[in-house]
């Protein structure tokens, strides 16, 4: 019920929230804090390659050697130290007593590794790569490119073909990828849509985290302080829950909002240009679906969110309620990341329209494949009827809970509220 005692609470919490410094605060915060993860993670991926490796490079044949030893030294992270090689040439049978001999350096590492590069390799290109860590993937995948050219040019020496026939032999096949709609026809697409889609899986996954941990500790806050009772005396329960999960849900709404800011601007304005392989391709529609989906999504869980800290009497106990909830989040936070691989994958498909996931999943998918109208319409529907499912049992369980104080109800106490009658 909305009245104009709800209506005070919700004034209460938008004022309360809206102009705290912990808003303003997480506002610019989060988008700091994202660009830092990403350059933190580049710079631990740069800082993540071998410096100094000493890398012994064994093959069957003289031509294989002589080819690796014209080519390496001539590789930039060869020529800048990062990398040393020692090149060695002897056939399998004393390769396995070489590597026997050499066990002790190896594990302490004064050899970084061994590649061993047989005969054999000039047909399927698998080589053997000998060291205490083994799975170094920035090693391996540093190296099978040069590794993939030498092998190139030995498999076609006797062939008498052109550098440029050479050069075309060893290049991998590049995509270029080109979205064909029914509105914009047929356009080339960069990996703007892709980073459009990690943005708003990341971004709902920890405002609705955020927003319902921060509902959670308010109640579990107002029940341990004793202001709730006060309040009590002027709203019921019903309007109280009402008002401080509206009031929660525009903040958190708003929040969005600022933080969609300047892919708005990108789709409606030409001030800024991105680079070719960024665009995206995203409508206002879409936006705008986002928002309202969001707000529906944070009621729906806020909810949850208040009747848990209703419940119990401090976050340490609260953690025991919390983590189903959670899971609803987290779930469906790694069904959207899997759309980035696969937009079209039939579990991501099915969750886009179930309650609660499609909250997640639904967004990501928007930004990667064309989603008819009726399906955004439908999952508004699903959600809006998840609301008016679990809000008599959150009602139910907030009423009674917020002001029972003492010993921390079982689970089976919980249930038993629910079959109460008011």
């Amino acid at each position: 019920m909305f009245n104009y005692r709800t209506f005070a609470v919700f004034k209460r919490e938008i004022k309360e929230k809206v102009l705290s410094k912990a808003f303003i605060f997480m506002t610019i915060l989060l988008p700091a804090l994202m660009f830092g993860i990403i350059g933190l993670q580049t710079l631990l991926m740069s800082q993540s390659e071998d410096s100094g490796a000493n890398i012994e490079l064994i093959t069957e044949t003289n031509q294989l050697a002589q080819n690796f030893m014209a080519d390496f030294p001539q590789i930039s992270f060869v020529k800048n130290g990062d990398y040393s090689f020692n090149y060695w040439i002897m056939p399998r049978s004393e390769f396995t007593d070489y590597l026997i001999s050499k066990k002790s350096e190896i594990i302490s590492e004064r050899i970084t590794g061994m590649i061993f590069v047989p005969e054999s390799a000039l047909k399927d290109k698998k080589v053997e790569y000998y060291a205490k860590t083994p799975k170094n993937l920035a090693l391996t995948e540093k190296l099978s490119g040069p590794i993939n050219k030498v092998l190139v040019e030995s498999y076609f020496a006797d062939k008498k073909l052109s550098q440029d026939e050479l050069n075309f032999a060893r290049r991998s096949v590049d995509f270029t990828s080109f979205k064909v709609s029914e509105k914009e026809g047929i356009e080339e697409e960069g990996y703007g849509n892709l980073v459009l889609s990690y943005l708003f899986t990341f971004l709902l996954y920890i405002s609705l985290l955020m927003m319902g941990q921060m509902t959670m500790q308010s109640v579990i806050e107002e029940k341990n302080s004793k202001i709730v009772e006060v309040l009590l005396s002027s709203v019921s329960p019903k309007e109280l829950m009402t008002g401080k999960i509206l009031g929660a849900s525009v903040t958190g709404t708003l929040q969005m909002l600022i933080w969609l800011l300047p892919i708005i601007l990108l789709i409606t304005t030409t001030w800024f240009v991105l680079p070719p392989e960024y665009l995206f391709s995203i409508t206002p529609t879409a936006i705008i679906y986002l928002l309202i989906n969001f707000f529906i999504g944070l009621i729906t869980f806020l909810g949850l969110f208040a009747a848990v800290g209703a419940i119990f009497e401090s976050q340490q106990e609260a953690q025991s309620g919390m983590w189903p909830i959670m899971l609803l989040i987290i779930i469906p936070f790694f069904i959207a990341i899997t759309l980035i691989v696969n937009p079209t994958n039939s579990i991501a498909a099915v969750c886009s329209f179930l309650p609660f996931t499609s909250i997640i999943v639904m967004p990501a998918k928007i930004a990667l494949v064309d989603v008819p109208l009726w399906q955004l319409f439908l999952t508004i529907l699903i959600n809006l009827a998840t609301i008016f499912a679990i809000f008599p049992i959150a009602g139910k369980v907030y009423r009674i809970g917020i002001l029972r104080t003492g010993k921390k109800p079982t689970w089976g106490e919980v249930v038993k509220w629910l079959k109460y009658k008011y």
